[in-house]
């Protein structure tokens, strides 16, 4: 890859995120609570979430391989990367309950691709470019980054966890879920993802990092708010001072 490549990919990965956003303010994209036919084939979620999310874990260490880049940041930014990725792809889906839910093919598909060129983007603009040299853990930019990045992260396996433990295995159907920061919103894990991929780029002072930001932002917003409309929805007891993804706004 060359500057020009990555500067295409990069405006690229910006536009695709102003039209998910565009689009899923509209429509609700179609799986979990939102699932619904019309969508062509399906497959197993479990094996989804594995399909999807593993060309992010492989291609950006690729590209750390390639770049020959062993300094302290590199391995420190790889290593916040996999913590996460490592985590959605073998781990979020295969403690799933429930009946076996299904996923849509041509959605799996569209994560591949956007998460083979969001590894691709960082990893240049992080091994390559020399931003992982920023990442000095005494320079505040930094240290604040990986504070906002490991809160988010930790507020995302929480909520995880709670949603998880709302069903018995076999058990199907959906419920409200109560404590931590669902106290205040309906979907604090979108919240702590949005966190996370903030606190990277600010950490990282990355243009990818801040792309991968945007474009997490644009695809998660649309996704809580259709969330906590279902909700309301469906519950008639749903607390009323809930927000959909930030406390006391919105």
């Amino acid at each position: 890859m060359n500057h020009r490549d990555f500067a295409v990919l990069v405006a690229a990965q910006l536009v695709a995120g102003l039209g998910a956003l565009a689009a899923l303010l509209f429509v609700s994209a179609p799986y979990g609570k939102h699932s619904r036919p019309g969508w062509g084939p399906k497959m197993d979620s479990k094996a989804a979430w594995i399909v999807m999310e593993s060309p992010a874990v492989v291609t950006i260490a690729a590209m750390f391989i390639a770049s020959g880049d062993r300094s302290t940041g590199a391995f420190f930014a790889l290593g916040l990367w996999e913590l996460h990725y490592l985590y959605r792809s073998f781990v979020y889906g295969s403690l799933q309950r429930g009946a076996k839910p299904t996923f849509p093919l041509v959605l799996a598909a569209g994560a591949i691709v956007f998460n083979v060129n969001n590894g691709l983007i960082n990893g240049y603009d992080l091994f390559s470019r020399g931003k992982a040299d920023l990442i000095r853990l005494a320079d505040p930019a930094t240290a604040l980054g990986l504070a906002v990045f490991l809160g988010g992260f930790a507020l995302h396996l929480a909520s995880d966890a709670t949603i998880r433990a709302l069903r018995k295995d076999g058990e199907t159907g959906y419920k409200i879920p109560y404590g931590g920061l669902f106290r205040l919103v309906s979907n604090p894990n979108y919240l702590g993802e949005i966190l996370q991929w903030s606190g990277f780029a600010l950490m990282t002072r990355s243009a990818a990092a801040w792309a991968f930001a945007f474009f997490t932002f644009c695809n998660i917003f649309p996704r809580a708010l259709a969330n906590h409309r279902w909700y309301r929805e469906h519950f008639p007891d749903y607390p009323a001072e809930r927000k959909a993804i930030l406390p006391f706004l919105l």
